[in-house]
């Protein structure tokens, strides 16, 4: 038995399972998904050696990479908590009542949250650590929300904990992109990097790195359609994903 890592893909789907509270029609919330989806990392970090847990619900439904709690959670102040209450340009879509929240909570944040640390605890207990590599995308043009205004985004960005991301696997991310001929930001445009709160800022040998593809590296932008360069895109992904389950002890 081999070390995984484990994939985490928190924003490949576009399901919506229940529209209670909703008050925009689906028009606005297709919308708000083509612009808001990671579109096709389900399938860009797509691995049969190792551990992959995807989130089977939109972002825009329920996002399992923010806090549950809205104090800890810097994008709450606009709207996109756990929960999103308002789209990307600030128009209020749903309205949570607290009942609705803790059911959504219960239901499938929770759950996600559950899968995630059953799969780290199980490394942990067989090798005594665990590398999760966050996957995400994003598109070429800061969205309306975003709070690095920067038009001038990289290839790829990684996302890093002070805690809980390893110096090895930042050094690994620069030298592997640089060869690669890529440009890489470093906790640019996006910064963070996921954690189960059981080990957060606990256990270092949590190990987490999030990686970020600019979309218009493997989509025609704005819509979703795959590029020519996107079977090259994910040849890459896969590649690095390699190349961190090397580092491993």
């Amino acid at each position: 038995m081999t070390n995984k890592i484990i994939l985490h893909i928190p924003h490949a789907s576009s399901n919506i399972p229940i529209t209670d509270g909703y008050i925009v029609d689906t028009v606005v919330l297709e919308k708000e998904m083509l612009k808001l989806t990671d579109w096709y990392t389900d399938d860009l970090f797509s691995s049969n050696q190792d551990e992959m847990i995807i989130a089977p619900f939109s972002r825009i439904f329920c996002d399992p990479e923010r806090f549950a709690d809205d104090a800890m959670e810097v994008m709450a102040q606009h709207g996109m908590g756990v929960l999103y209450v308002k789209s990307d340009e600030g128009k209020t879509i749903r309205n949570i009542t607290p009942e609705l929240r803790d059911g959504i909570l219960t239901s499938y944040y929770w759950k996600h949250h559950a899968r995630l640390s059953a799969a780290v605890n199980e490394q942990l207990e067989l090798f005594g650590e665990a590398i999760i590599i966050d996957g995400h995308s994003y598109p070429s043009r800061p969205l309306v929300r975003d709070l690095d205004q920067n038009p001038n985004r990289p290839d790829f960005n990684i996302g890093t904990d002070p805690y809980h991301t390893p110096k090895k696997l930042i050094d690994l991310s620069i030298a592997f992109f640089e060869s690669a001929g890529y440009s890489l930001g470093i906790d640019w445009p996006y910064r963070g990097t996921i954690v189960p709160m059981e080990h957060y800022q606990k256990n270092k040998n949590v190990q987490s790195i999030m990686l970020e593809i600019n979309r218009s590296l493997y989509l025609n932008e704005p819509g979703n359609e795959k590029s020519a360069n996107y079977e090259e895109i994910k040849k890459i992904i896969s590649q690095y994903i390699a190349a961190a389950r090397s580092v491993m002890r």
